[in-house]
């Protein structure tokens, strides 16, 4: 199975990127809207860990900027009735970090902010994940900072929940715009990402 890959960025596609190795061969990656909002400028270099799903019907590949990561979407996708759409929406919203964070302390609410995850959902993976995560080993492949620990994240994204946006349209832009200016308020940084979120509709 792929484990890693590393290329050059051939195109961006809405969900996924095409990596052109220097075999000559290109492979498509799936990533995480966080994922998504870090891939380099193309015709540069982008490397990830891969998940290799294999299904009747398909060959998928999904790749992720740690290993943490990868292993966290590996445990999710041994989760019943939990598939890779949903493992990859999981990790668009919360890094694995907080993700274990979630499920200690048994955070429904939280978890079924998650698109296609409703609260009787959000408890039936809370149970089945309860104490499988631990194993996994912090070891990120390039420093980031972990912006889902800045105390106003999560005000900030209940804040534009309200506003009519769901967390997967906004999380990625949320972190990006609280990477850049780490001091922001609840209400600048709301502004702040509905400028970015104005300029991405534009494009």
């Amino acid at each position: 199975m792929i484990a890693y890959i590393r290329g050059s960025l051939l195109s961006v596609c809405e969900k996924s990127c095409i990596i052109l190795t220097d075999s000559g061969l290109g492979y498509e990656v799936y990533l995480s809207s966080r994922n998504m909002q870090k891939i380099p400028k193309t015709g540069d270099i982008a490397e990830f860990y891969i998940s290799t799903v294999v299904r009747e019907d398909s060959f998928d590949l999904y790749g992720f900027s740690s290993l943490e990561e990868r292993e966290t979407f590996k445990v999710l996708l041994n989760t019943p009735k939990l598939g890779p759409k949903t493992a990859l929406a999981i990790l668009s919203i919360f890094p694995p970090d907080k993700l274990k964070s979630i499920i200690s302390a048994e955070d429904e609410r939280m978890l079924s902010q998650v698109p296609g995850i409703g609260m009787k959902s959000a408890r039936r993976i809370l149970i089945d994940l309860k104490d499988r995560l631990n194993f996994i080993i912090v070891g990120k492949a390039r420093p980031e900072q972990d912006v889902s620990s800045i105390p106003v994240r999560e005000d900030v994204l209940m804040g534009l929940t309200s506003l009519g946006y769901t967390p997967v349209e906004v999380s990625h832009i949320l972190d990006h715009v609280l990477e850049n200016e780490p001091d922001l308020d609840v209400s600048s940084a709301i502004r702040a990402v509905l400028r970015e979120k104005a300029k991405e509709k534009a494009k």
